[in-house]
């Protein structure tokens, strides 16, 4: 494996690992920051829509209002590198605290893959495409 292909992993790795914490902190800004302009994400695998990064930030924005708490978490990721794009599939695992129906806490957990076509920018690398796919869900309410 050359220099630049060990550095561009990392790279990717990093922009992979920032995408969760810009969730989890809901800073949108930096959320916008990881995809490309014309980016499209799909997210209905688990209920959500396909649209834009603009449009996902809003949907994701009003999901995690309704949260006390979240964690995204990434592992295993295989990233298969073409000069100045890739194609990673990552496994993830999103922990969610919401209220129950007497006001208490309820822990749900999901499992998931993330399908991401990536593009090295100016800026770095980015994520020109990001598809969801179900793979497990745990404690999910009634209502979901």
């Amino acid at each position: 494996m050359t220099p630049q292909a060990l550095a561009d992993r990392q790279h990717i790795q990093d922009l992979l690992v920032r995408y969760c914490h810009a969730l989890d902190e809901r800073d949108w800004p930096g959320f916008h920051a990881l995809f490309t302009a014309d980016a499209r994400l799909d997210f209905r695998a688990f209920g959500g829509p396909a649209g834009s990064a603009a449009e996902l930030a809003d949907y994701l924005a009003g999901v995690l209002a309704s949260m006390r708490g979240c964690q995204h978490t990434i592992s295993t990721s295989r990233v298969d590198l073409d000069g100045d794009e890739a194609r990673v599939r990552t496994a993830a695992q999103v922990m969610m605290v919401s209220a129950g129906p007497q006001g208490q806490d309820h822990v749900l957990f999901a499992g998931l893959w993330y399908r991401d076509h990536l593009v090295r920018s100016p800026g770095g690398w980015r994520i020109r495409q990001r598809t969801q796919e179900y793979a497990w869900t745990h404690n999910l309410p009634p209502s979901a």
